[in-house]
């Protein structure tokens, strides 16, 4: 017998074999299918009406992201303004981007505290604890400085920023710290120290006013040089680990945007920064930690038995080049993006000329904290760490009357005491960290 399909659908083109019976069955198929293709027709009705809800419940979400967003809108221009108030004659508006980190946390409270006007950015990420970040924040805001939570890498946010204020000089410390985490996540220091840096200098070359630029590059840029004292005149072309080669192209870099764009910019050199409110990444923070709870802790020396030595420079001291920096930084020449004449470009070491060696640093906190350290001499391991740091500050000095005035003895006495307060530690207890 024919099957269904053969009936409707012959093997014959153009030929149908018709009775009274099939006649009757194709009508009530005809009849289906049209019923089937109103349905299908109601269908597509009903899926175009549903992605038209979609799209604009979707167009709904995204404008209260963008308004309930950690920055824009009214308020929050609001709150910016306000914190880039200039209150001292011939004061300066600057952003400072990594705020809530160490250096910039000091540099924005004493910039605000001789008047200028200050607005912080910080994208408050995990490399260490976050919630040191957030204490420095709150401190910030306790002092009327608003800091902004998002990323250098952001352009839209950078260029909103530069919309609401006329930002006169901008202070550049956000970056990927640390030498050995390098050989972890390679991709975050090109990410922050590279991509980060382009991404702000285009926002500060299209800004109008062009803003002054001060930015943190490193010590580190002196790799494996071995003439000491380290000076900017030095060859900077063997770096030891990629942090200090991220930071050797950003010399590279800025030095581009002075030099096409009319841009004014000052490097730092910064020698192994310490203090309240540090890095739990420095040796000096570890050591403190691990020698109030009673651990081992890791001492490197170099080659043939040689101690390691660092040229320690207080957070106080950096604070005054910070400062001096941007008060003689110059002013940008471009506008509009478009260069009109040349711009000042600068690079300065910033240390503290007595370098101190590891064990040393050790023997001083044990006194400040009455503990007796454990310790573990090894080698140093190849992880791009350098045998000593020694800063020439002469061309700081003679610049801006740079001079540090805080040996580590003194140093370390005042970071063991907030250390204590900070962690709420008491004698015969273990740090709440």
């Amino acid at each position: 017998m024919p099957s269904l399909e053969d009936e409707l659908f012959p093997s014959t083109p153009g030929k149908f074999k018709i009775d009274r019976a099939h006649h009757t069955m194709n009508r009530q198929f005809h009849r289906c299918f049209a019923s089937t293709s109103t349905m299908f027709l109601w269908a597509l009705f009903l899926i175009a009406l549903t992605a038209s809800y979609l799209s604009f419940q979707s167009f709904v979400d995204s404008g209260s992201r963008y308004f309930s967003a950690s920055w824009g809108g009214i308020q929050w221009e609001k709150q910016v303004r306000n914190s880039a108030q200039i209150h001292r004659s011939g004061g300066m508006s600057v952003l400072v981007t990594g705020a809530a980190g160490f250096v910039g946390t000091h540099v924005s409270l004493a910039l605000k505290k001789r008047g200028d006007g200050v607005v912080g950015l910080d994208n408050f990420n995990s490399y260490y604890d976050p919630s040191l970040k957030k204490a420095r924040k709150s401190m910030l805001n306790g002092h009327g400085i608003f800091v902004v939570e998002g990323d250098v890498n952001d352009g839209r946010l950078l260029d909103k920023l530069f919309d609401v204020v006329a930002f006169t000089h901008v202070m550049h410390l956000a970056a990927q710290a640390g030498v050995r985490y390098a050989m972890e996540n390679p991709g975050s220091y090109v990410h922050s120290n590279i991509a980060g840096l382009v991404t702000l200098l285009e926002a500060c070359k299209s800004a109008n006013p062009q803003p002054s630029i001060v930015w943190a590059s490193s010590s580190s840029v002196y790799g494996l040089n071995d003439k000491v004292p380290f000076s900017e005149s030095d060859r900077t072309d063997r770096p030891a680990s990629l942090y200090a080669a991220t930071k050797k192209a950003g010399e590279e870099i800025t030095h581009t945007y002075n030099h096409i764009y009319g841009l004014s910019i000052t490097g730092l050199r910064f020698f192994t920064v310490y203090g309240p409110w540090g890095r739990p990444d420095m040796a000096y923070f570890s050591f403190t930690r691990n020698i109030l709870q009673g651990k081992p802790i890791t001492v490197y020396r170099g080659k043939n038995r040689v101690d390691l030595a660092r040229d320690f420079t207080y957070i106080d001291d950096i604070v005054k080049g910070c400062l001096g920096s941007l008060d003689t930084s110059g002013k940008s020449t471009g506008s509009g993006g478009k260069k009109k004449g040349p711009a000042p470009y600068r690079i300065f070491n910033l240390g503290n000329t007595s370098p101190v060696t590891v064990p040393t640093l050790v023997d001083i906190l044990e006194r400040h904290l009455k503990v007796k350290a454990k310790r573990n001499i090894v080698d140093m391991p190849g992880n791009g760490d350098v045998p000593f740091t020694h800063a020439n500050i002469s061309l700081a000095r003679r610049e801006f009357g740079y001079k540090p005035t805080t040996d580590l003895q003194t140093g370390l006495k005042k970071f063991v005491r907030w250390y204590l307060s900070y962690y709420g530690y008491n004698r015969g207890s273990k740090p709440v960290n």
